[in-house]
């Protein structure tokens, strides 16, 4: 889930971390009102995306009349596919200095990186590309959290700014990041001001979706990504589908095994349809996944990979089968089935389709692909 920058502002000053003093308007009016209180601003559109500057959501005004011509400009275009219904309106900084602020999921470390660049207020990926050594990558034993010492070793000398005040200042951003389930939380720029404060210009935050039961309140706030129509459609049946531009259709349990059968699928030259994973509590909908799955008109073939321990092989199938059979969709199937009552799994499948499932994987992979062609 993302979060547009009004709304990760106020997380970040809970922490500490100085932010300017802004107003959320709904119409050139109310950001005109917000100007005369605040002074020259600067309007900026509210959506949950980046690049909002380069598309012309970001407009300076020096007068109230100003800031309302910037409001009706921005408000109603749209952005990265969003359209923009709010804009904020802040007061301007003097700025001395511009740095780069994040902490995210890695991957490559399977826990929270620090990342930090005394270069910013430009894309992280221009960053990395034009100024290489000046970023820093500080991976963080989740178990542990962030220390002081370690990090202040890992920043390099930033000239004008005060090495304790930024120190404290990405602890603060850190605590940010672990209190709210977040997955990302940036600061860029992050503004060194002429009377040597550091501000937060703006904020991205994106929350791990998982996170949303602890965090009900804080999620009220975000912006759940858009859904396509079959997505929306998985979501109300509590299945997680993702619908992809690709020709083979997956169905597997558990996110990792789907994930895997995904690459799979794309090593041997093939790309997949969709995301959709019935493991957990969900390996009993086999029958609704599957219908969600075939109902995407790009599908040409359809690749079941099923290994269970807790969930059961046998259950699975059945339902993959009910729902084959009752839906007789015009496509090739493929199998492949290890796992708890697997024996009995493949010989359903053999007695009531007619087919033999797959013994390997790659095997059963390299078949769909070819059919998908």
């Amino acid at each position: 889930m993302n979060f547009e920058e009004h709304a990760a502002k106020p997380l970040l000053r809970a922490a500490g971390v100085g932010t300017p003093n802004g107003v959320l308007a709904r119409t050139p009016d109310e950001a005109g009102a917000a100007a005369r209180r605040i002074g020259p601003c600067v309007v900026k559109a509210q959506v949950p995306t980046g690049k909002r500057g380069k598309a012309g959501g970001i407009k300076l005004a020096g007068s109230a009349e100003e800031a309302k011509a910037a409001a009706a400009s921005i408000l109603g275009m749209t952005i990265g596919e969003h359209r923009v219904e709010t804009v904020l309106v802040e007061e301007q900084v003097a700025i001395a200095g511009e740095m780069y602020a994040a902490v995210l999921n890695d991957p490559a470390s399977k826990g929270p990186l620090l990342l930090f660049s005394a270069e910013g207020g430009m894309d992280i990926e221009e960053i990395a590309a034009k100024h290489p050594a000046a970023l820093v990558r500080l991976a963080v034993d989740i178990r542990r959290g962030l220390d002081a010492e370690v990090l202040e070793s890992a920043l390099p000398p930033v000239p004008g700014i005060d090495r304790g005040a930024l120190v404290d200042l990405l602890l603060r951003l850190y605590s940010v990041y672990a209190d709210s389930d977040a997955e990302l939380v940036e600061i860029n720029p992050l503004a060194a001001t002429q009377d040597r404060r550091l501000v937060a210009l703006d904020c991205k935050l994106a929350m791990d979706d998982s996170g949303v039961p602890r965090r009900e309140g804080l999620a009220r706030t975000g912006r759940p990504d858009k859904l396509t129509e079959l997505e929306a459609r998985g979501k109300a049946l509590g299945l997680k589908f993702i619908e992809l531009e690709g020709t083979v259709g997956v169905l597997a349990n558990g996110a990792g095994l789907t994930m895997t059968t995904m690459d799979a699928v794309r090593h041997f030259g093939g790309a997949p349809a969709n995301f959709m994973e019935i493991g957990g509590e969900s390996y009993t909908k086999a029958k609704p996944a599957l219908e969600l799955v075939l109902a995407n008109p790009r599908v040409r073939c359809l690749l079941v990979n099923f290994c269970g321990a807790f969930a059961r092989t046998d259950v699975m199938t059945e339902g993959v089968i009910d729902a084959w059979q009752a839906l007789s969709p015009k496509i090739p199937v493929f199998f492949t089935i290890h796992g708890t009552n697997e024996d009995e799994a493949i010989a359903m499948v053999k007695e009531r389709l007619g087919i033999t499932p797959f013994d390997l994987m790659d095997d059963a992979v390299k078949a769909a692909v070819e059919a998908a062609r």
